[in-house]
């Protein structure tokens, strides 16, 4: 039964037609600094589910940029699916040619966006017209969810989560050469602001080094706290993480430095909370101050990671035995002949805020390679294209029943 219903949707989707909406999508570019910036692409998303024959909607969110969502009705009485994923890019960076138009090169396309993602983003939009185009009825919906923002601050789920989506599941499309990623850390960008007392080289000792201060501080957090963060540990992930990005202090040789900023990245597994991250920087500031009152430090959220109040960049976690990783799993194999891996995702997707906010169990799984996202030689692998589109058709089909 399986391999007459793969037939059906093989036969009203080609690899050509799949591709031809890629190339759709990458020559409209979505990157910041584009007038509205995603919303031309969800007016052709929405206009091709509409000429399918799917219901579709363009959602304003903010400075008109819009959300697009579509959704092929079941009967009533099954599971909701949702396939999302951002409409968004980073810029074309260093890339040469036009990067909006789409090369076909030794079994990959380039440009700007085809993997991360809109190529993944055609794979959902094929999935649901060829459920369609073959009269596949089922009993729950399948909603797709083109969202902005999330190279920013994921405006655009955060928008989907406040509208009151409701699934029983979902799927974000970032790039996962067709392997389940069923978890991902919680992310987030801290500065500290060490401030200290400028004076004259000359006269060090009336003044406060800001970069002395610095260097208290991180090697506090070496002995102390990176322990702490590396005992932390996830079955799939591994440990909990935590880098020092850049360090900026004082103006000239000759002077005491007056102030020094650091930034890090810091990386947590599902179990730990945003608060206990925090807190474990705060107990280090207050210790310090309370060792010597001179030491001042002032911690925040980089203003470029900072999100609506209410929402940070949370982890994400599913069951490894929930449906929905059971059947792409199944569905995988039966279209690939090979099982996916259950692993991690090593960047942040906007699962962690659907997971955490909006409770909905949610798995990364798409076609391509994350390593060449933001690179000047982004690509997709042809080959994952097709096979992705029936895994999303036959998930949609098994899981909405």
């Amino acid at each position: 039964m399986a391999t007459e219903i793969i037939d059906q949707l093989k036969s009203v989707i080609s690899e050509a037609e799949i591709i031809h909406i890629i190339k759709e999508l990458v020559k409209r570019p979505s990157y910041p600094g584009v007038e509205n910036q995603e919303t031309s692409v969800a007016l052709w998303i929405h206009d091709f589910f509409v000429a399918a024959g799917i219901p579709a909607e363009i959602i304003p969110v903010i400075d008109g940029r819009c959300n697009v969502i579509a959704r092929l009705k079941g009967k009533g009485n099954g599971k909701r699916l949702m396939l999302t994923g951002h409409l968004d890019t980073v810029p074309p960076y260093d890339m040469l040619g036009d990067p909006f138009e789409v090369i076909e090169e030794d079994g990959k396309l380039k440009g700007r966006g085809v993997v991360d993602m809109k190529g993944p983003l055609a794979c959902m939009i094929a999935s649901m017209v060829a459920l369609k185009r073959a009269n596949i009825a089922l009993q729950g919906d399948v909603i797709f969810a083109g969202v902005i923002d999330e190279e920013n601050k994921s405006e655009g789920t955060i928008h989907l989560i406040e509208s009151g989506i409701l699934a029983d599941a979902a799927i974000v499309g970032e790039p996962t050469e067709l392997n389940i990623c069923i978890a991902h850390r919680g992310l987030e960008w801290f500065q500290f602001d060490f401030q200290g007392k400028t004076v004259h080289g000359g006269k060090q000792k009336e003044g406060i080094n800001a970069i002395g201060q610095a260097v208290k501080f991180i090697q506090r957090v070496d002995s102390e706290l990176m322990p702490k963060i590396e005992s932390k540990t996830h079955p799939i992930i591994g440990t909990s993480s935590m880098n020092y990005g850049l360090i900026q202090g004082g103006t000239q040789p000759s002077t005491v430095a007056g102030a020094c900023c650091l930034q890090v990245d810091r990386r947590w597994v599902p179990s730990e909370s945003y608060d206990q991250v925090v807190q474990e920087y705060q107990d280090i500031l207050d210790a310090l101050h309370d060792e010597d009152k001179n030491f001042r430090c002032t911690l925040k959220v980089l203003d470029v990671s900072l999100m609506k109040k209410g929402y940070v960049h949370e982890a994400m976690e599913i069951e490894k035995d929930h449906p929905i990783v059971d059947i792409v799993t199944k569905a995988t194999e039966q279209i690939t002949q090979n099982k996916p891996k259950q692993t991690y995702f090593q960047a942040w997707s906007d699962g962690g805020l659907l997971s955490r906010y909006a409770k909905i169990p949610t798995i990364v799984f798409a076609p391509g390679d994350l390593e060449s996202a933001h690179s000047a030689n982004e690509f997709l692998e042809i080959s994952q294209i097709r096979p992705a589109v029936l895994i999303y058709a036959m998930t949609a089909i098994e899981f909405c029943r």
